[in-house]
């Protein structure tokens, strides 16, 4: 497992980091607590939750094993705020804190921007938190690169603290960040903890060529995420995915994860898990990595 700083914090972040959505949604919570053991022995130590994810309950199972295990110390603990945000997120940070059973939260993000309230007052309740101990470091999710630039901007002139890292969704298929939300984050430091790997099941060969998800799918069942991927670039990326894994005799969940985790600028991958089989699948990927031409050759997808 490799260890890598996050942004200009002190904390060193593993590679594949644990993305806790499914707990309480998707699976029960003895199963979470089964794959947050799993996670941390196999040397996971970014566990990444929101208050968004099942109405709190999956804090409240990550707080549940936290004060169970007595592993809080080993943990970089991420959780996400919504709109509203503004003063709301001195009480969203509270509920989190209780939910989660910890007194810091180590990475505290925004989970979207929000264009309804002046940022100056989300930064400054932002630093409230930081001031009052309840907060290490804070970070943002889904933030276009402008958007970024702007809460950097505003942090500097404030005085308040700066978002030390984003977390966007990038994979074979969605590549937009590469235009300018990355360059921009390595220029100014910023960590990049990117979640849905094989885009949300896209790219682990179930799907194919056509204009409507299959039937029972995870996109038949949601299908604004189907939206995001259903497009003639996708879709000539998830084929060309499929061709390079009957080339090399490895799965297109195997190309794609070491694609990512590989990929310069990526702090962290998220990885989603309803069993252990998907937390060590990222591992195999990550040992298994890719050679320069293989890399360029889905680079070209």
């Amino acid at each position: 497992m490799e260890y890598r700083q996050l942004g200009r914090t002190d904390l060193k972040v593993s590679s594949i980091a644990l993305g806790c959505v499914t707990f309480d949604r998707e699976i029960e919570p003895a199963t979470s607590f089964t794959i947050m053991d799993h996670a941390i022995e196999r040397g996971i130590n970014l566990f990444d939750t929101a208050e968004a994810y099942s109405a709190g309950k999956s804090e409240s199972v990550v707080g549940q094993w936290l004060k169970q295990s007595g592993k809080r110390d080993q943990i970089v603990l991420a959780t996400k705020a919504i709109p509203p945000l503004g003063k709301r997120l001195i009480e969203a940070a509270e509920a989190s804190l209780q939910r989660l059973q910890t007194d810091v939260i180590d990475l505290y993000q925004l989970h979207a921007w929000d264009a309804n309230i002046p940022l100056e007052e989300t930064l400054e309740a932002l630093d409230t938190l930081v001031k009052e101990g309840k907060v290490r470091y804070i970070g943002c999710s889904n933030f276009m690169a402008w958007q970024l630039c702007k809460a950097l901007w505003k942090a500097e002139v404030g005085g308040w603290p700066r978002m030390e890292s984003i977390q966007p969704n990038y994979n074979l298929a969605v590549r937009d960040i590469e235009a300018e939300l990355l360059p921009f984050c390595a220029e100014e430091e910023i960590g990049t903890i990117t979640y849905s790997p094989l885009g949300a099941g896209f790219l682990t060969g179930k799907y194919h060529t056509v204009g409507t998800a299959p039937q029972g799918t995870r996109f038949d069942i949601m299908p604004d995420h189907w939206d995001v991927y259903n497009g003639a670039t996708s879709m000539r990326r998830m084929e060309g995915l499929r061709t390079q894994a009957a080339e090399t005799g490895r799965s297109m969940v195997n190309l794609a994860l070491s694609w990512v985790i590989g990929q310069p600028g990526v702090t962290s991958v998220l990885v989603g898990a309803r069993k252990l089989a998907h937390i060590d699948q990222a591992f195999e990927a990550e040992q298994m990595g890719l050679d320069p031409a293989l890399r360029e050759a889905l680079n070209a997808l």
